[in-house]
């Protein structure tokens, strides 16, 4: 597997556990960046990344805000409004070209604004420069419900995680992010496994098996809403459709899982949709998932299945936006 493949799938990853689970709402009085860039990213950045991901180290990606200044770096439109308006990936029905052109953005942001002040004045940079215009709509669609198999969930309980102390020493190998909800620490493992540390909201472990042809994505702590969510990023991510995931198991706990998908399930780049998105005709959404059979297997060994239903799900439909920022 090319890593420009699984690097992708990190990427979008971490996003999807940043997204909030609410939709933000611009308010007359949303402060702006007071300036702001807006640039291409650069089109050698995946072959820098794959250098230095050779050498242990990893460039800057995704969103960082710090002080006053708000770094969005290689981000795709699909992902920039994922975070704007506080919704994951697979909610945004929009054309599929949002997931494809990557952004570099640096802004600066008033006296007083903190970083939980960023999703809405970048999704007030998005409606200007991007002339992007946006609404809710929550009706029936086709999803894909996970619910508990016949002979019980097969799941252990997730221990408690601890948060993560920032002042601490890095281990070897081992490097400090800053994300919304506090610091992140990511390690690349001596069995080249990367493993990302989220403190209190526990680990998220990448491995890659070669001789096996398998990618094992683990998470030591999750919900099962947040388990739907994962559910939906691999499926979209290999090939199995864009159809939302609902957790409807009823179990409450937090949960330690895994996910083994076949190289031969891996289907890279996937635009982004959410069940029924633009793009997706209405055969497609309504016919069964296709693709991603390894993940419905993961899914079987904890004791649970997924399987098509109907549900009212929310989305944010775009209505208009530009594929070209305006000058900065």
């Amino acid at each position: 597997m090319k890593t420009r493949s699984w690097f992708g799938f990190i990427v979008a990853f971490d996003l999807l556990l940043a997204a909030g689970a609410a939709f933000g709402q611009t308010a007359p009085s949303t402060p702006a960046f007071e300036v702001a860039t807006v640039r291409p990213s650069p089109p050698d950045y995946m072959a820098r990344e794959a250098e230095l991901i050779a050498a242990g180290r990893m460039q800057k990606y995704g969103a960082h805000v710090e002080g006053s200044q708000a770094e969005y770096t290689y981000m795709s439109l699909t992902e920039l409004i994922s975070i704007a308006y506080k919704v994951k990936p697979f909610q945004i029905a929009g054309p599929p070209w949002l997931a494809t052109g990557r952004f570099d953005i640096v802004a600066k942001m008033p006296e007083g604004a903190s970083k939980d002040d960023a999703p809405r004045m970048l999704q007030a940079l998005l409606e200007e420069r991007f002339k992007l215009a946006a609404h809710l709509d929550k009706r029936e669609r086709p999803v894909l419900a996970l619910v508990v198999a016949k002979d019980g969930p097969k799941l252990k309980e997730a221990p408690v995680a601890q948060p993560i102390d920032e002042n601490a020493p890095l281990k070897p190998g081992e490097r400090q992010l800053k994300s919304q909800d506090g610091p992140v620490r990511i390690t690349k493992n001596a069995d080249g496994s990367s493993t990302t540390n989220m403190g209190a909201k526990g680990t998220f472990t990448m491995r890659i098996d070669m001789q096996a042809q398998i990618v094992t994505l683990a998470s030591s702590l999750t919900s099962m809403a947040e388990f739907a969510d994962m559910l939906a990023r691999a499926l979209q991510t290999a090939g199995g459709g864009d159809r939302q995931v609902v957790d409807m198991t009823g179990l409450k706990g937090n949960y330690q899982v895994a996910l083994d998908i076949s190289f031969a399930d891996w289907h890279l780049p996937s635009p982004p949709g959410g069940g029924g998105a633009a793009g997706a005709s209405p055969a497609s959404a309504a016919s069964a998932p296709v693709g991603g059979s390894s993940i419905f297997a993961s899914v079987k060994k904890l004791g649970l299945r997924l399987e098509p239903r109907k549900a009212a799900v929310e989305q944010l439909v775009i209505d208009h936006v530009e594929k070209t920022p305006t000058e900065n």
